[in-house]
């Protein structure tokens, strides 16, 4: 590859499918730089280093589900469009494990780009909730606890935790309807 064809958004679209093909914590610059048939020093030219990659591999998986949040929702509303941005969160985060790695563990809120990058997903959900009739409190309340199943039982799944061998989407699916029953009954409480 030439020097001067090397992007940013190469080096990250290359570190992420990388880091899902390994894992995040086998991601080395000298592998990226494998990857783009240059030598390692070479990278430093659009990245400070490796850490440097994986915070921008933090906002690029934040971005990423973020488009795809709103590509499942689209057409739907309501619990509807709750239920598809719920799907759509579980099939990034699952099948772009080295990438979910780094939008759980890098710190947020570093800078204002990355405290940004989650802003959007958080939007669609607020945009979503609101009009169902449940306080402010509440919806903040229900996205923290939304975004701790999602997250959690990613995690879990992403790391093979589950033991019984019981079907996981069947217990992905029925945690999702016992979420969703929990905030209706929250609807018109203020």
């Amino acid at each position: 590859m030439a020097r001067n064809s090397i992007s940013d958004e190469l080096i990250i679209e290359t570190s992420a499918r990388l880091s899902n093909k390994v894992g995040l914590d086998n991601l080395s610059l000298k592998m990226i730089a494998e990857e783009l048939d240059i030598k390692s020093p070479s990278l430093y030219n659009h990245i400070s280093s490796l850490d440097d990659i994986k915070e921008k591999l933090m906002i690029y998986g934040w971005k990423e589900l973020g488009e795809k949040a709103i590509d499942s929702a689209v057409g739907v509303s309501g619990y509807d469009a709750l239920r598809k941005m719920c799907y759509a969160f579980y099939d990034y985060t699952t099948n772009n494990k080295g990438v979910f790695q780094a939008m759980l563990w890098y710190n947020k809120f570093k800078s204002d780009e990355m405290a940004n990058a989650t802003i959007k997903i958080f939007g669609i959900l607020h945009k979503i909730l609101e009009p169902l009739n449940i306080s402010s409190n509440n919806v903040e309340h229900i996205i923290r606890t939304l975004r701790s199943f999602l997250e959690g039982f990613s995690l879990l799944v992403n790391n093979n935790s589950f033991g019984n061998p019981i079907s996981i989407k069947e217990s992905f699916d029925l945690s999702l309807d016992i979420i969703i029953n929990g905030i209706k009954s929250l609807e018109g409480v203020k």
